[in-house]
């Protein structure tokens, strides 16, 4: 089950999006705000697992909350009726970003993102030897051999893990997870993406292909992949 937070100014949207979060079986709404400080006084005491976020509300906006909560652990999706602040909130790694009015379509989807993420609430125990980590889900400990790991996803207060078998969500930053992972065979080469460089199957235009997944390079990461692969 999933607890969420239904923060905005508009009561016609937060009606909205309460109507539409009450179909969903595993969702449930805790309380509605009409502004994000109370919102920010309630994630204080306690924790919720999802925020439905308007970003242009009085006094607080939706963007100075997700900031003020960075590693909380809390999913935030945007809900907004404009499109401008779309490449800011990219930058804050949330889950999803809704335009108003919120399709049920769009809407079960965010959902989607952001069970996948709550569901998978592991966190990495510690390294050893260079070749596996451990990660803790639910209860059983499990170990993640670094030569399965395809590559690593920022997303949200998460790092998601794709390996061969399975995918792991990780509570974390990406920088953290870099710092863990063997400097001889991944590499960083987006603000969001690390790379096995041994599971690489194509370089193409702006990015690379592993396990049939586009992944882009960004620039500033492109010459240091280019060396550590020999290509000039």
């Amino acid at each position: 089950m999933m607890t969420c937070l239904i923060i905005d100014d508009n009561a016609i949207a937060r009606a909205t999006l309460s109507q539409l979060a009450s179909q969903v079986k595993d969702l449930t709404v805790i309380c509605e705000y009409c502004n994000a400080i109370d919102a920010y006084n309630h994630l204080e005491k306690d924790h919720v697992d999802v925020l439905f976020l308007d970003i242009e509300m009085p006094e607080m906006t939706g963007l100075e909350l997700t900031k003020s909560m960075r590693n909380k652990g809390t999913v935030v999706i945007f809900t907004t009726s404009k499109k401008e602040y779309a490449a800011e909130a990219f930058e804050l790694n949330v889950a999803d970003y809704l335009v108003k009015p919120v399709m049920p379509a769009r809407f079960l989807q965010a959902v989607s993102k952001a069970r996948e993420i709550v569901d998978s609430k592991k966190e990495v125990i510690q390294v050893k030897n260079d070749e596996f980590i451990f990660v803790r889900d639910s209860n059983i400990t499990r170990r993640i051999k670094f030569e399965d790991i395809l590559f690593a996803e920022a997303m949200g207060d998460y790092v998601k893990f794709y390996t061969t078998a399975k995918t792991y969500a990780i509570h974390g930053t990406l920088k953290n997870a870099e710092e863990k992972l063997p400097t001889s065979n991944f590499v960083r080469v987006h603000r969001s993406y690390i790379i096995a460089l041994d599971k690489i199957d194509t370089l193409q235009e702006g990015g690379l292909v592993i396990n049939g997944k586009f992944l882009p390079i960004a620039d500033a990461y492109r010459k240091s992949l280019n060396q550590r692969m020999n290509i000039f």
